[in-house]
């Protein structure tokens, strides 16, 4: 009896001529451009200029790549390092393998970076990139998909993903885990949009929101892979890397609120002109011709208040002077005319 099943791509490459179009790559490139516009989108209403995102965007891609790269195949060296491997295949990033743990933290690296060079705080432009980051995620997990990896135990389920045999991989239908974490993925990113517009979140807790509901996502997710992966006290490591980066998120959530309630003012200086206004040469600008107009103004008001009284002896004058121009019919007639 057929069972109903999610088929994968028979390939995960398609040769362009000698140009070799992989669906991995291209799945996390998408995610990229979705993060970058829905960023852009979320500063540029907190106030900031438009293209700040992807300006910084530029220094945290690089590094969340080589970080999410480094973290993968340092918990699972022995795919590189062991007995019968290539070392060389540590840099094929192409055949999937990478660790959102080290992506983000290096990541951040980056962010830090680009954030100094643009006198931006970093908490601010998390704040804002947070749910894209994690749909950049759901698009990126359809990379799995097209490798035939990361998938859980087997079900015959209707939505059970199929698997061909392969390398280290046996045919059959399994728990489509990819799929269930690009769903939960843009559950956090609504979630994330929902509570900022709610409650205001800043100084970095609608980023801490999005890291502590994905760590909840992946730790039952995890636990559900039967891929190999180091374990420790009979549980996968990055289980207990979710628990742990989770524990963190909440912890400076609550003290980020204690310590800095609210949300930032300005995000960007040069955008509103500086702190609290005054910050660069426009922004003093803007503030000495707003003071000009207020001292105008000022004048303009006393001026309007001193003009009945100063006008008064001069209406008197033009009165007198309108009276010497009288005809002299409407005079009081001489002696001679009444005669």
């Amino acid at each position: 009896m057929d069972i109903a099943y999610i088929p994968s791509p028979s390939t995960g490459v398609i040769h362009l001529g000698p140009i070799p179009l992989r669906g991995y790559a291209f799945c996390i490139i998408i995610g990229v451009f979705v993060a970058v516009w829905l960023g852009n989108k979320r500063w540029i209403a907190r106030g900031g200029k438009p293209g700040t995102v992807a300006d910084i965007a530029v220094w945290a891609v690089p590094f969340g790549l080589v970080g999410g790269r480094l973290y993968h195949v340092i918990t699972d060296y022995q795919l590189y390092f062991g007995e019968g491997r290539n070392w060389v295949d540590a840099f094929k990033i192409w055949e999937g393998g990478l660790g959102i743990w080290g992506a983000i933290a290096l990541g951040a690296v980056g962010a830090w970076i680009g954030c100094r060079l643009r006198g931006i705080p970093l908490p601010a432009w998390a704040d804002a990139l947070a749910p894209g980051i994690a749909l950049a995620q759901a698009c990126g997990r359809w990379g799995n998909w097209f490798n035939q990896e990361l998938y859980g135990r087997a079900t015959d389920l209707p939505w059970a993903v199929e698997i061909s045999a392969g390398p280290n991989r046996d045919a059959g239908t399994y728990h489509p885990t990819f799929l269930y974490e690009s769903l939960w993925c843009v559950g956090v990113a609504l979630l994330v949009i929902w509570a900022d517009r709610r409650f205001k979140l800043g100084h970095g807790r609608a980023f801490a929101l999005y890291v502590a509901a994905y760590c909840v996502g992946r730790g039952w997710i995890e636990y559900m892979r039967v891929d190999e992966a180091h374990h420790i006290l009979g549980v996968r490591l990055n289980v207990w890397t979710s628990i742990v980066v989770f524990v963190l998120a909440v912890i400076y959530f609550v003290l980020s609120a204690k310590l800095r309630p609210g949300r930032e003012e300005v995000v960007e200086p040069d955008a509103s002109g500086g702190k609290d206004g005054k910050g660069g040469k426009d922004g003093k600008a803007a503030v000495e011709a707003k003071d000009n107009g207020k001292a105008e103004d000022k004048a303009a008001v006393e001026a309007a208040d001193a003009g009945p009284k100063d006008s008064a002896p001069a209406l008197a004058q033009g009165a007198v002077k309108a009276d010497l121009r009288k005809p002299a019919a409407d005079a009081e007639p001489s002696e001679a005319d009444k005669s």
